[in-house]
């Protein structure tokens, strides 16, 4: 097999993984969408009922409330709210299935800002394996960042920017040292709060250093 067939048979495998993963990764937003509503549903069903309790037994509230007035006195223990009366276990309950639907609504809010990002991520690799002369996602106008460590040998740099600040994986920066452009990069890992590049060949007009700022190449309008 010469090199530029295992070069396309390398790049086809990877494309067909990647929309693969691509696909995978919208059917599980959505189902964290789904999730997510279905949780806040149920939250401010919980709420509701809080709010306005069921009397405990089978009788109705305006029975219950009308034995009580009758009786002319209200039960130990019980407290009254919004005109009904409201059992101790009752408040418990109530309180217990507000606290986990609140518990359920952050996970699936986190997971969804999880997969929005994965989904982005899977997207912007898919374009870069299928489109010419991509040049990457458009990265925050207001991102700016500066070069922590550099690599001459190797033409690679780490960024104090990373995934935090709306760094994507094949995304461009540009760099300047006192307002000259000095090199573009290409962004080819991302970590919380730090990123890794190289330099884009025919893109270096000098020694990139430490300490020299970036920019988004192509700022998202």
């Amino acid at each position: 097999m010469t090199n530029g067939t295992a070069k396309f048979t390398k790049t086809d495998e990877d494309l067909n993984k990647t929309k693969g993963e691509l696909d995978t990764a919208k059917k599980d937003l959505k189902q964290t969408k789904d999730t997510l509503e279905l949780t806040t549903a149920e939250k401010e069903k919980a709420i509701r009922r809080s709010r306005h309790p069921t009397c405990k037994g089978d009788r109705t509230d305006h029975e219950a409330d009308l034995d009580h007035r009758t009786a002319g006195c209200r039960p130990a223990g019980v407290a009254t709210l919004q005109g009904h009366w409201v059992y101790p276990e009752q408040i418990l309950a109530f309180g217990k299935q507000i606290k986990e639907a609140q518990d359920a609504l952050e996970v699936a809010t986190e997971e969804k800002k999880i997969l929005s990002h994965k989904l982005t991520t899977l997207q912007v690799k898919y374009d870069a394996l299928t489109k010419e002369d991509y040049h990457g996602p458009p990265l925050p106008a207001s991102l700016t960042g500066k070069v922590l460590v550099t690599d001459p040998k190797w033409e690679f740099v780490v960024l104090d920017v990373g995934q935090d600040q709306g760094v994507l994986t094949y995304g461009e920066l540009l760099v300047n040292r006192n307002g000259k452009l000095v090199a573009k990069l290409r962004v080819f890992s991302v970590q919380k709060d730090r990123a890794i590049a190289n330099v884009i060949p025919g893109w270096k007009l000098g020694e990139v250093m430490e300490g020299d700022r970036v920019i988004a190449a192509y700022p998202a309008s």
